[in-house]
């Protein structure tokens, strides 16, 4: 069970024969992504939101976990919309946003993505050591709650767990190979200021993969985890529209 309170995973069955899918980031949990899924079930879909393993307790837990075991969490609950829908779209935050990438790679009939902040690589001096480092030092300082709205928190861990920092440094390198294999729609919206995610990352994920029909959105207002920001309404009105629209054009309608 999770210790971090509002971490715990959701799940919704909905009426409109569509699916999403939602991943959190790295060191975080549902929290950062439940108003977003709550905007889903609000517009009548049915709604994934698992909690990764090694979140949601305790940082130390997360150390012994990898991003295989991240991914598969989303791979299984991608099964569950799959069974139950004629469209399934995959929204993700941070890291969240990279997993959502290799379903995207690996699941071609994925019917779109919403990104928000994804990372595919940093070029932070010390990541190029984290694999060595992890080995000998546990965790660094934290790097959640970067958001710009007063009062508001992620519950993300108050430590950053090196061995899993290095492994997502692995998972960087897979998808960031892989990004011409990702030929879905795609919503990218990316913060003006994110001191967590460099803005390399999203104009990486743009320039690469081979998606038609691409769209970004800059918010101004907002820093790293705008989920939960000043942005917020703005990511929420954007996808619903997104989904309305591909869903259409997916059907024959047009938009």
């Amino acid at each position: 069970m999770p210790s971090v309170a509002g971490a715990e995973a959701f799940a919704h069955e909905g009426t409109t024969g569509v699916g999403v899918l939602l991943s959190h980031g790295f060191t975080g949990s549902p929290v950062s992504m439940r108003p977003w899924a709550d905007r889903m079930v609000e517009e009548g879909h049915s709604v994934r939101l698992p909690l990764l393993p090694g979140h949601g307790t305790h940082w130390r837990e997360m150390n012994g976990t990898t991003w295989p075991q991240w991914y598969s969490a989303l791979e299984t609950a991608l099964g569950e919309l799959r069974a139950s829908c004629d469209a399934v779209f995959v929204f993700g935050l941070s890291m969240g946003g990279t997993l959502a990438l290799r379903l995207a790679q690996s699941h071609p009939d994925i019917a779109g993505l919403v990104l928000v902040n994804p990372s595919v690589m940093s070029s932070r001096k010390e990541l190029r050591v984290v694999g060595p480092l992890s080995r000998v030092l546990a965790s660094v300082a934290a790097i959640g709650d970067d958001i710009a709205k007063p009062g508001v928190s992620e519950q993300a861990y108050p430590r950053t767990p090196l061995r899993a920092l290095a492994s997502l440094a692995k998972l960087w390198v897979t998808v960031r190979g892989d990004l011409p294999k990702v030929t879905q729609p795609l919503l990218l919206l990316r913060s003006a200021v994110d001191h967590v995610v460099e803005p390399e990352n999203s104009a990486i994920v743009l320039a690469e993969v081979s998606s038609a029909d691409v769209a970004e959105v800059v918010l101004a207002n907002s820093y790293h985890v705008a989920t939960l920001d000043h942005d917020a309404p703005v990511i929420f009105d954007r996808s619903a529209e997104f989904v309305r629209r591909v869903r259409a054009e997916r059907a024959g309608d047009g938009v």
